[in-house]
């Protein structure tokens, strides 16, 4: 092949993804202007320029770059058949990005890795991941506390850091709607999120993250009325069904038991449960009333951590 040739037809692909990103939807004719003069001014390839502004994530310009190479153009305006089957994929399109963000330095998965704390979560990704076995849907996990301050949101981001890092497209979800923090562990600002989703029955806005290409980052958003409410107006669980169809692992972190029912609605939807105390400081009497409370949601629970970092 010539290289003209060559030229010409990474151009059509181009052509092809773009017009398959607008006619779904994903992307503006505005936004297809922007990409084009990232490209020119930075040298980015279009995938490139259009994961940096938070069009569309590693994984899913892959997919779309994938099936685009397979199928040709159904007329000359180039919009691919069926807009590359509507970007489903089998699969749906339940969010959008808005941008990027960095870890932070309180994550030791990231900061650490050798640490002896990212060794025993890189056991517990293991054990839950024997427990899910050949699962071919995503696998929620919901990740429950009896009080505030056991590290149950910490445990939450570094278990789906680590998840990501072996090549498994991850969603860590923020679903403590009263008291989130995942977004700080992200330096991410908390304008949109969950809350605004389920409020506005939109669709959630998600961050990709630096680094981790296949990691996803939903934060909760800005306070919201009547969270428990939200959650449970079945908004929520088609949100969950979406994701399950999109992603390999979803980490939900959720508040503390004994303060606000929220987990235990959203732990009756989970495919597995995982509790956490804190070792010396998290009292066998309310440990105990979220197993007797959590008896009613038939949730699967697969194991506790104790944690003493």
């Amino acid at each position: 092949m010539s290289a003209e040739a060559a030229d010409g037809e990474a151009i059509s692909l181009i052509s092809r993804v773009r017009d398959a990103l607008i006619a779904t939807g994903r992307l503006t004719a505005e936004g297809a202007e922007r990409i084009d003069e990232i490209m020119r001014s930075s040298g980015l390839s279009f995938g490139e320029a259009a994961i940096k502004l938070g069009v569309i994530s590693a994984d899913e310009m892959a997919d779309v770059t994938e099936m685009a190479q397979r199928l040709r153009p159904k007329s000359p305006d180039g919009i691919v058949e069926g807009a590359i089957h509507k970007m489903s994929f089998n699969r749906s399109m339940p969010v959008k990005y808005i941008g990027m963000v960095k870890p932070g330095p309180a994550l030791t998965m990231m900061r650490e890795p050798e640490n002896s704390f990212c060794e025993q979560i890189r056991a517990l990704r293991t054990e839950l991941l024997l427990l899910n076995g050949p699962a071919r849907s995503g696998n929620l996990i919901v990740i429950l506390s009896p009080c505030q301050g056991e590290g149950r949101t910490q445990l939450c981001a570094e278990l789906a850091i680590a998840f990501s890092q072996l090549g498994q497209r991850t969603l860590l979800v923020d679903a403590d709607l009263r008291r989130p923090r995942i977004h700080t562990l992200f330096d991410a600002d908390n304008l949109s999120g969950l809350g605004v989703a389920l409020t506005s029955g939109g669709i959630p806005q998600l961050l990709g993250v630096d680094k981790l290409p296949h990691l996803s980052v939903l934060t909760a958003g800005p306070s919201v009325p009547n969270p428990l409410e939200l959650l449970t107006n079945g908004h929520f669980q088609r949100q969950m069904n979406d994701w399950r169809k999109k992603y390999k692992m979803i980490i939900v972190d959720t508040p503390p038991i004994t303060q606000f029912a929220d987990g235990l609605a959203i732990a009756s939807f989970a495919d597995q449960v995982v509790l956490v105390g804190r070792s010396g400081s998290t009292p066998l009497k309310n440990m105990k009333e979220m197993l007797r409370r959590m008896a009613g949601t038939q949730s699967r629970i697969v194991g506790a951590v104790i944690n003493s970092f």
